[in-house]
């Protein structure tokens, strides 16, 4: 059930992906947000990282731990990086997504899309999806 619920996020998330997009001017709030998160991933602080979730990811893990499974076992890179770089905040269609790149801790970076949404408590991590790496010029 969980999977399933997850697989139609993400296929809303490559939706929006295909949309027109805009960039935007950093949002230093935004990267607080994910910065904060990452850190408590580091921290394996797992109820403070739990706060930046949106209400929305909340309600699909119920709880701090199940929601910590999760990232520690799809997202090894999240949860454990070497360094995290924030790339570029994108409008898709009236959707933030701040990409980031992020380097495990072999050497290996991975392209990630942080879709963002403001609630009355602030900025919230709405989803987060593993992007393809940027293409580059020959």
């Amino acid at each position: 059930m969980l999977r399933m619920v997850l697989a139609g996020i993400f296929a809303s998330f490559f939706s929006l992906m295909a949309h027109a997009q805009e960039a935007l001017d950093p949002n230093p709030e935004i990267e607080a947000v994910i910065g904060g998160q990452f850190d408590a991933f580091l921290a394996e602080d797992v109820a403070t990282a739990w706060q930046f979730a949106s209400p929305n990811i909340q309600r699909i893990f119920r709880d701090s731990q199940n929601f910590g499974r999760m990232v520690q076992q799809g997202y090894p890179m999240v949860w454990a990086p070497a360094q995290v770089d924030f790339i570029d905040l994108q409008s898709f269609g009236g959707i933030l997504v701040q990409r980031v790149q992020v380097i495990d801790r072999a050497g290996n970076a991975h392209y990630l899309g942080y879709q963002m949404i403001q609630t009355e408590n602030g900025w919230k991590i709405n989803g987060v999806q593993i992007l393809p790496p940027p293409q580059v010029a020959a």
